[in-house]
């Protein structure tokens, strides 16, 4: 390890150090702007659509299914080739590959081929000269369907049994005989919805063919590498022959990690097929329904506690419903059953974990991976406990939190760490003022009037890594030209969060130079290969160490150049900014690299990272999934309208962990839309199918997500540094992505304060499911005001 970061001799650069201290050379722990904010602001950066298409382009429609479950009997397209400006319709027969872009199981055909397996499954593509064309093209389809018996709810899949894999058990101790003898028990169900991404970019690619049948794909991706092997099987081509680049998504949310693999190997297809270059942008509601969401689940507990509501054992079931395949629902429901203990020490505990076959959309990643259902359970638990035995909430969290000795291994066999969250959560209830509000809000629903407040502080304990463990890895390509200009590439990709800046940053702080020397170049894996997914909120910290990598690899050969030239030692060359000083003898930046190039020294580098320390049995559960947690904690409150449901945030204080952080700015951004969008999960956002599989929530017009009036009147911010909590990350800074979304959970807590305001027992309190909608709202407050009549 390094002592600081403004010494370097030669180390090997696959062990960079990383400072302890602060000695920062201006690079990191700036607020500096996203690389593309203005541009974002001025209309100006250029999206996958904005790409300006080979002459000949076709463009592309799909033939979507319009049954849920159902063999196709027959499928007429005569009438679709000979329309308007159609030039070519393929179906599955056409695939020269493999008729599949999933991304393990081999169970997402791009087309269908002998049944359907939900409504909006790709049926066939169109290729015509236009858009339009190829859309008005799809709707002369004849298709004759036999239908058969659809699983459309969680309910109907456990009862005939079907599931996309085996049910998965996580257990410590034996719950059951402890239950028994508790003198407290409480059990329940907790219904959670999904979520759509609502991406302001849809899922967009263009294909272009190449010489030696090599084909090219642009496209809006979280996983480039995914997107290349994926279009490789399906064309029979090797993988070197596929070249995937994305310069930036508008959102991907997750959603953009498996599923931009079918359109665009489909592109792909056509484009090998017509020897044209082909371009596929979904409309809305297709979109919306050919793409999978954030897996609802469903939660039952049956919990035994003490009187200080301290949580003796516990039995959880978890049921998602994964949809028709299997895409990634085994990691995403595996990380759920990780998170069904949030930020608490449960002594004795069994978790379930049913993964539910359905004929809907194959559901997929969304920001959290599963970590929010499995935490939402949890926070359940812990609030109908507090009601029962008439204590604050807040008393029961800090009751059950993690702590020392033996309080600090989870389920899986983790030691959690240094016990931050109390500390955490007592700051936290100091700044916001929490004892003297939740008085005023107790004395204001005292009153009986027309309105109702809540407040709820609530925590968040989230592991940080892949749970599959080979994805912990990251490469990165860096460049010095003899102008002192660097060009950056890794395999991380951007998608608004911020990503760009950051590693660039990292770059700069290595190589003592000013950040606008830096330039980032599209994600290609034509630069970086094997990359892994822009997801689990890993993409600073495995993209930030293998660019580091790669520049301390070529700031080692220019330190022994230096070293030389005035005819010193390494460590006598002294990095500052913009320039060296060697035993009082000062070169600038720009020279030093001129000079290195005339005297023949490499000034390029590739860089690697393999985040250490993992250690983990899949089969059993058991082990280090993750190289860390972060943590944060969020204080929500909010007035009821109790004649409508209707309601408003009021105020919202988060204090959260993002250890030394890299970029304030950026960070502070990602913790408020992480929050913005949890809440929007929790309260609004309602996904709903008809009885015939049809999503009827299929756009803008009919799924609501947040706007800017949705936001909190007073939103108060800070990042919390945790002293002594730090892994060995890149400059000791933390992940940011997902760990915000959970923050949102103390909305949902704080409707249900100000709903069981209106029972007079804790057996009257009507428990709400999310998503917590007005509607939902009012039903509760009038079933509580109800049975408090009776």
């Amino acid at each position: 390890m390094l002592d600081r970061p403004d010494r370097l001799g030669a180390p090997d650069p696959a062990s960079a150090g990383l400072p302890d201290d602060d000695g920062i050379n201006g690079g990191v722990r700036r607020s500096i702007r996203h690389e593309s904010a203005h541009k974002h602001v001025a209309g100006s950066a250029p999206y996958t659509d904005d790409i300006p298409v080979p002459a000949n382009c076709l463009h592309l429609a799909l033939g979507l299914s319009q049954r849920s479950h159902a063999v196709i009997r027959s499928m007429d397209l005569s009438a679709v080739r000979a329309a308007r400006g159609v030039i070519a319709v393929l179906t599955a027969a056409d695939v020269p590959g493999v008729n599949d872009a999933s991304p393990i199981a081999g169970d997402d055909p791009l087309f269908a081929e002998e049944c359907v397996f939900f409504h909006g499954q790709p049926l066939f593509v169109v290729a015509a000269t236009d858009r339009r064309a190829a859309r008005q093209a799809t709707k002369l389809a004849k298709v004759e369907y036999e239908d058969r018996p659809a699983i459309l709810t969680i309910d109907e899949a456990l009862a005939q049994n079907s599931h996309v894999s085996d049910m998965k058990r996580l257990q410590r101790g034996d719950p059951m005989p402890i239950l028994a003898e508790a003198s407290h028990r409480l059990s329940g169900r907790l219904e959670i919805g999904g979520q759509d991404h609502l991406y302001l970019e849809g899922q967009v690619s263009l294909a272009m063919p190449g010489e030696d049948g090599g084909i090219t794909v642009l496209c809006s991706s979280q996983h480039p590498t995914e997107v290349q092997h994926n279009v490789a099987k399906v064309l029979a081509l090797p993988d070197a022959a596929v070249t995937v680049e994305v310069r930036r998504m508008g959102g991907g949310f997750g959603g953009k990690e498996t599923q931009p693999a079918i359109f665009a190997a489909i592109a792909a297809l056509v484009a090998s097929k017509t020897g044209r270059a082909a371009k596929i942008r979904l409309d809305r509601d297709d979109d919306m329904a050919i793409t999978g969401k954030r897996h609802e689940t469903r939660i039952d507990y049956d919990v035994g506690f003490d009187d200080r509501g301290r949580i003796l054992a516990l039995d959880v079931v978890q049921a998602l419903r994964c949809g028709y395949s299997l895409d990634l629902s085994n990691a995403i429901a595996d990380r759920a059953m990780f998170h069904a203990d949030n930020a608490y020490y449960l002594p004795a505990v069994r978790i379930r974990s049913y993964r539910c076959r359905t004929h809907t959309v194959s559901n997929t990643a969304f920001r959290g991976f599963g970590g929010p259902q499995g935490m939402m359970g949890i926070e359940r638990i812990i609030h109908r406990i507090a009601h029962h035995l008439n204590l604050d909430p807040l008393a029961v969290r800090n009751a059950n939190l993690y702590a020392q000795a033996p309080r600090n291994v989870t389920p899986y066999g983790m030691e959690v760490g240094e016990a931050v969250l109390l500390r955490l959560m007592q700051e936290l209830a100091a700044r916001a003022d929490y004892a003297k509000r939740n008085k005023t809000v107790d004395a204001f629903n005292a009153k009986c009037g027309v309105f109702r407040k809540g407040l709820a502080l609530t925590p968040v304990k989230f592991g940080i890594s892949f749970t599959t463990t080979h994805l912990n890895q990251a490469g990165a390509l860096v460049h010095v030209y003899t102008d002192g200009s660097v060009h950056l590439n890794h395999g991380g990709t951007e998608m608004g969060q911020g990503l760009f800046v950051k590693v660039a940053q990292v770059v700069a702080e290595t190589f003592c130079i000013d950040i606008e020397r830096i330039m980032v170049s599209a994600t290609s894996t034509g630069k970086v290969p094997n990359t892994s997914a822009t997801a689990a909120s890993s993409s600073s910290d495995l993209n930030g160490m293998a660019a580091r990598s790669a520049a301390l690899a070529i700031r080692a050969r220019l330190t022994k150049f230096a070293a030389e030239l005035y005819q010193a030692e390494p460590d006598d060359v002294q990095w500052l900014p913009n320039r060296i000083v060697v035993r009082g003898e000062e070169m600038g930046w720009d020279m030093l690299i001129k000079q290195a190039y005339l005297a023949r020294n490499s000034l390029s580098s590739t860089g690697y990272y393999a985040t250490p320390a993992i250690q983990y049995d899949a089969a059993n559960m058991r082990g280090r999934p993750f190289y860390y947690f972060a943590h944060g904690a969020a204080v929500s409150e909010v007035t009821v309208d109790s004649l409508t449901g209707e309601y408003r945030i009021d105020r919202v204080d988060i204090l959260h962990d993002v250890g030394k952080s890299l970029n304030p700015a950026i960070d502070l951004g990602q913790i408020e839309g992480g929050f913005i969008q949890g809440a929007g999960w929790l309260t609004m956002e309602e996904l709903w199918w008809d009885r015939q599989g049809r999503l009827r929530t299929h756009a803008p017009s009919t799924y609501k997500i947040p706007t800017a009036s949705d936001r909190p009147a007073i939103m108060n911010i800070d990042l919390w540094d945790a002293a002594g909590d730090h892994a060995e990350t890149i400059f000791r800074s933390k992940a940011v992505g997902e760990p915000p979304l959970m923050l949102a959970i103390s909305v949902f807590e704080a409707l249900q304060e100000a709903v069981a305001s209106f029972a007079s027992t804790p057996e009257q309190i009507v428990w709400l499911n999310a998503p917590a909608t007005p509607e939902a709202v009012l039903m509760a407050i009038e079933s509580a005001k109800r049975a408090a009549m009776t």
